[in-house]
């Protein structure tokens, strides 16, 4: 072989070697570490004791209702109230103009005065007529119509008595009186308007305290009602309940549940509820809406995680738990209602379980191992989204603030 083509074959092996020693090079120097396991907050599952509530929408209604019109018929005289106050029993809120009942009252006297005097005299006669009677002074057809004209003058009395309570009631109807303590509202028939009896509204009260609260519960709810009472756990329908407003947190309301209707209306299948509710401030006004919280069952134990922790696969639901050599593993649960942002395990979990609650995103399969961010498994050193499970696992641990909303 010619020394050329040699020293030719040589350069190029020599070239060949340097690139796959390069190549080998960059590509011992590129190699990525394996990636960090992903940072998660795990809390730790525990039995709490809670009380459920079903909840649901309602409006309060004053428990005395009175649309006020005149049983008189008459010009309004005065208006003797403020629009808006509160009212007791017996005040006079409208005059009626007074003056034809006042005549018609003397008018009925005059002719009781005429009677009684009538009578008087039919009186005389009966006993002069009986006096004579018996010397057969006078014919009994004679004794008889002086008797009858007494007894009907009698009886014309009576009639005028009747006559001038009539017109003495009449003239007190011109005071149109509240019937109950409450607050009126305005006034619909100003002075100098005609009111006729028995057909013009004048104003409307309402009485304030206690206030009626009515409900419709879902018949799930109304069986289970009825289930508890048969146990015993219920009495009649003397139930507690409470009530919040719409412009107000939580349920500072108590009240009692006093009526339940009886039958379901079958086209929304609920059942209309009443609870009785104390206003002492006057703070329930007829109308407004109305929260209310129903006890769904007895005070019992729940294991309650965070919902945020809760996945779905289909129709499955299930969570990822801390398992050995911090591996996330995956449990299917059955689930029950949601509590303030917990929600209550029927299935699949224990009490000790670590349920990842923030970092599911980081999390691509089922044993991947992962790094639990140090305090984050319920002892109250939790950071960013486990606050929120520390916070809700201390708040189950207070049953009187446990609510639930009816799935």
């Amino acid at each position: 072989m010619p020394r050329k083509v040699f020293a030719a074959l040589l350069r190029l092996f020599a070239l060949g070697a340097f690139a796959v020693s390069f190549s080998a090079c960059r590509n011992s120097e590129g190699a990525a570490a394996p990636p960090a396991p992903p940072s998660v907050n795990v809390a730790t599952v525990a039995s709490k004791p809670i009380q459920e509530w079903d909840q649901f929408n309602g409006r309060v209604s004053a428990i005395d209702t009175v649309e006020l019109r005149a049983r008189v018929s008459g010009y309004v005289d005065r208006v003797a109230y403020k629009e808006g106050d509160d009212v007791k029993k017996g005040d006079v809120l409208f005059v009626i103009d007074k003056r034809p009942y006042q005549d018609a009252l003397a008018s009925a006297e005059a002719q009781l005065a005429r009677a009684r005097a009538t009578a008087s005299l039919a009186l005389a006669q009966d006993r002069r007529a009986q006096a004579l009677i018996g010397g057969k002074a006078i014919s009994v057809e004679e004794f008889e119509t002086r008797h009858a004209a007494y007894e009907q003058s009698n009886a014309d009395v009576r009639a005028a008595e009747a006559a001038v309570a009539t017109a003495r009631l009449n003239l007190g109807f011109t005071e149109v009186r509240s019937p109950i303590d409450g607050r009126a509202g305005r006034a619909l028939l100003t002075v100098g308007n005609l009111a006729q009896a028995d057909q013009t509204l004048l104003t409307t009260v309402v009485s304030q305290n206690p206030m009626y609260v009515y409900f419709d519960a879902d018949e799930h709810s109304y069986l289970r009602y009825l289930e508890r009472a048969k146990q015993g756990t219920g009495t009649g329908v003397a139930q507690k309940v409470q009530i919040g407003l719409a412009n107000e947190d939580g349920f500072p309301h108590a009240g009692t549940v006093n009526f339940l209707d009886n039958q379901v209306d079958s086209t929304t299948g609920t059942i209309r509820a009443r609870a009785v509710v104390p206003n002492p401030d006057h703070l329930l006004t007829p109308g407004l809406y109305a929260h209310v919280q129903f006890p769904g069952g007895q005070r019992h134990s729940a294991m309650l995680i965070d919902d945020k922790a809760v996945l779905t696969d289909q129709d499955r639901k299930y969570v990822y738990v801390l398992g050995p050599g911090d591996k996330a593993l995956r449990k299917d649960v059955t689930l029950g209602r949601l509590i303030d942002g917990l929600r209550v395990v029927d299935a699949g979990l224990k009490d000790g379980d670590g349920v990842i609650v923030s970092g599911l995103q980081k999390i691509y399969y089922p044993g991947q191992v992962v790094k639990p961010i140090a305090g984050s498994a319920g002892n109250g050193d939790a950071k960013g989204d486990d606050k929120a499970n520390a916070k809700g696992n201390a708040h189950a641990d207070i049953p009187g603030n446990i609510t639930a909303a009816a799935d």
